[in-house]
């Protein structure tokens, strides 16, 4: 009996430093993959079809916050709608690296962690287009944007874009709802592309 009782302690004793290890890697495992994560994937999480996409609040650099649903993703900005206190209340662009915090209601924690692995992703082509190139295409259809600059409130200004270069954009500055006509074209402003915290549409 004596053996047998020793035999079954060192079982219980095996398997409790095997389930102990099995939660050590798992937990090692999730570390690491949670290491690999950009701001840009877990934001992402929010903008998913399949779950419904679910409001986030971003605190800029300059100091505002704004809370939007996210929609897509280039390589270095989000596009987004605007939700203000009647609800959705336009579009804008963000820049990520204007992103100075995310404020994530209690329960979207865990589904900002749910990013799916990288290989089971099929890549798309806005994963690779940069914030100019998605300037360009406001600037080829000639819509009145509000540009937020990191200077904080004496940033702010709108117009039309008129030009999209390298690292710098042309703003054509004029009044919303005024066409983009040159006597209506108060002066023109170039702001560089790092300056740029948000853009309203």
């Amino acid at each position: 009996m004596r053996w047998d009782s020793l035999f079954d302690d060192l079982e219980s004793q095996l398997e409790h430093e095997l389930h102990a290890e099995e939660l050590d890697r798992r937990a090692e495992e999730h570390r690491l993959r949670v290491g690999r994560f950009t701001l840009r994937d877990r934001l992402q999480t929010f903008s998913t079809r399949d779950e419904g996409r679910a409001e986030v609040m971003l605190e800029l650099v300059t100091g505002a916050s704004i809370t939007v649903l996210p929609q897509t993703f280039g390589r270095d900005w989000m596009s987004a709608d605007l939700v203000g206190r009647g609800g959705a209340s336009g579009a804008c662009i963000v820049p990520l690296d204007a992103v100075a915090g995310v404020v994530l209601p209690k329960g979207n924690l865990a589904r900002s962690l749910d990013v799916p692995d990288r290989d089971e992703q099929a890549p798309r082509l806005t994963d690779r287009i940069g914030l100019a190139f998605a300037l360009r295409d406001l600037c080829r259809r000639r819509v009145y944007v509000q540009v937020h600059c990191r200077s904080g409130a004496a940033g702010v200004h709108g117009g039309t874009l008129d030009r999209v270069a390298g690292d710098h954009v042309d703003l054509a500055v004029h009044e919303r709802g005024a066409p983009r006509r040159e006597r209506n074209v108060s002066h023109q402003r170039l702001v560089p592309l790092r300056e740029i915290v948000l853009i309203l549409l």
